[in-house]
């Protein structure tokens, strides 16, 4: 008698939910839906089952266990919604940058409240809180698919509704646009093809037409949960600002509306005055104008190829009519575009491009054995670390650098420390500086210069290593190095020390997420600039008055920070 067959789901079907639970703790969220694809029962089973899918939300989101609870209860009691919206945004998560304004523009994207919320560190001094302004918020549409998105802008309350277009799984670049769909080729942009000056005038006409208020109680409310007792108030700030969105067609403004605002600003929106040189900016955009259309012409004349960094979809050649792109819909809406576009690198950091509104993604490694040091950290100059030489004097400024590993021409692996954000009021350094090169390969023989700190303690070295870094050479952007040594302190913290001079960065590594939640809001610049700072400066743009008393207070904090006794040290 032959052997009766066995159905695989049906075996799945008889295990029960909490083992189940169990075993897609240790899967990923692709395997659960290729195995719910096998079957349709199975399919029926997954889709109705919850424990397998809270599983999956308690992996993606590691926070407490009454967070993802209440993320639940906002998606309608469904644990699959919660993870399909986690799964989607993957991509986004993790540090963005632009290399304007030179003193730092480091965006960080982490999980809100049912969302994805992006922040920008405000370049500081070493204080017991990070300072941090919105810049845009990612929510969830009712089948868990991250579609509606909010620019912030610098008035309390204030957002700037918009869709997230489709999402490449590789993206590293996000790029601010706007769409105006077409029922013959959903998804398809044609805001790349209009001119750099039609594209700035069209996202500032659209900001100044979809703008929506919060109400003052939610305008106050906190952008990620603290404690268990902002749920109630983060879930009440979600609801509004659904509302706000649909009710505003998702930010659509109506081609006659736009036509009759476009029409009324032929020149392009001014930039705000952020500091006593900005009277001086009209004329240098002009000048610049001038400038690139002239390069275009030359290069034209030369040559047609692009350069590493440009895409054809970004070429300066056959611009589309500002008018064309108008009439393709009825109207039009900000969006955000995901994008995998082929970026050249150096030393971690993307070449980057002054005419995108567009933020580049900084790619994190990950430690692991004979590679322990791979990624961020924060410190500051000067011996002892982390505290102020007099207490009369501001504190130190707190550099952030990401640390990666490379192979030289020769195999041999390097340890790289790039210069991510600066706490100085004028720029020092430029973003995507290397701080310095060690070769992991050759132990240093340099002896480290101090043996105890200020507090008595003796300081232990575990490792050293051979290396250079920064130093003055022959221009701002291509600074020259002098040798030095990277030192292993027991108590994991690294301190590189320049030969001549025993100059001393001591760092030690940042959870940035964690900082930036226990840290302190501070306005934000207008939605365009905030999002993507297109004129160059070696000042701190974001720490400018604005005009309000808020911002004021907030500008203070960051011109003159509490003295610290600790990095990132919350109160």
């Amino acid at each position: 008698m032959a052997a009766a067959v066995v159905d695989g789901s049906e075996l799945i079907l008889s295990v029960p939910d909490d083992v189940l639970a169990l075993i897609s703790a240790h899967l990923r969220p692709r395997d659960l839906l290729a195995l719910s694809a096998a079957s349709r029962r199975l399919h029926a089973a997954l889709s109705a089952a919850d424990k397998p899918w809270l599983a999956q939300c308690r992996r993606l989101l590691p926070s407490s266990p009454s967070h993802v609870l209440a993320w639940r209860a906002a998606a309608g009691g469904s644990s699959l919604v919660v993870c399909r919206f986690l799964h989607s945004v993957a991509p986004l998560r993790g540090l963005w940058a632009h290399q304007n304004p030179e003193l730092g523009n480091l965006v960080a994207a982490l999980p809100g409240f049912f969302s994805l919320v992006a922040v920008r560190a405000i370049p500081q001094e070493l204080s017991p809180r990070l300072l941090w302004a919105p810049v845009f918020e990612i929510l969830a549409d009712a089948h868990g698919c991250p579609a509606l998105l909010f620019l912030h802008g610098h008035h309390p309350g204030s957002l700037f509704p918009g869709l997230l277009a489709p999402l490449s799984p590789q993206a590293n670049t996000l790029l601010l646009e706007a769409h105006a769909p077409v029922p013959s080729s959903p998804g398809a942009s044609q805001f790349p093809r209009l001119s750099f000056g039609n594209r700035r005038r069209l996202l500032d006409a659209l900001v100044a037409s979809c703008r929506l208020t919060l109400p003052p109680e939610l305008a106050a409310a906190p952008l990620f949960a603290r404690s268990d007792e902002d749920l109630p108030v983060l879930a009440a700030r979600r609801e509004a600002m659904l509302r706000l969105h649909s009710d505003s067609g998702g930010g659509m403004v109506g081609r006659p509306e736009l036509e009759a605002l476009l029409h009324g600003a032929k020149n392009i929106l001014p930039l705000p005055t952020l500091d006593s040189a900005a009277a001086k900016v009209p004329l240098r955009r002009s000048l610049s104008a001038m400038a690139c259309r002239v390069k275009n012409g030359l290069r034209q004349m030369v040559t047609r190829s692009a350069s590493a960094n440009s895409r054809p979809e970004y070429a300066e050649s056959k611009h589309l009519p500002l008018d064309n792109f108008l009439r393709a819909g009825e109207g039009v809406g900000l969006s955000l575009r995901g994008a995998r576009m082929r970026l050249s690198t150096y030393r971690a950091w993307p070449s980057m491009h002054d005419n995108r509104f567009a933020l580049y993604k900084l790619t994190t490694q990950t430690p692991m054995p004979g590679r322990e040091y791979a990624g961020l950290w924060g410190g500051t100059f000067g011996w002892p670390p982390g505290r102020p030489e007099d207490e009369c004097k501001l504190g130190k400024a707190l550099f952030v650098l990401l640390l990666s590993y490379e192979k030289d021409s020769e195999g041999k692996l390097l340890l790289i420390a790039t210069k991510v954000l600066e706490g100085s009021h004028y720029v020092v350094h430029p973003n995507g500086s290397s701080m310095f090169v060690v070769r992991v390969g050759e132990p240093s023989t340099e002896a480290f210069p101090w043996m105890t700190e200020e507090d008595s303690g003796s300081v232990d070295i575990e490792r050293s290593f051979t290396g250079e870094g920064i130093a003055n050479g022959y221009g701002f952007r291509y600074p020259g190095s002098k040798p030095g040594s990277l030192f292993v302190l027991r108590d994991g913290r690294l301190a590189f020390v320049w030969r001549d001079n025993k100059s001393v960065l001591t760092l030690q590594r940042l959870d940035l997420e964690e900082l930036l939640r226990k840290g302190e809001r501070v306005p934000a610049l207008p939605p365009i600039p905030n999002f993507a700072y297109l004129t160059k400066s070696y000042s701190n743009v974001f720490a400018v008055i604005h005009g309000s008393s808020s911002c004021s207070s907030s500008t203070s904090q960051v011109k003159g920070m509490t003295k610290d006794r600790g990095l990132g040290r919350s109160n």
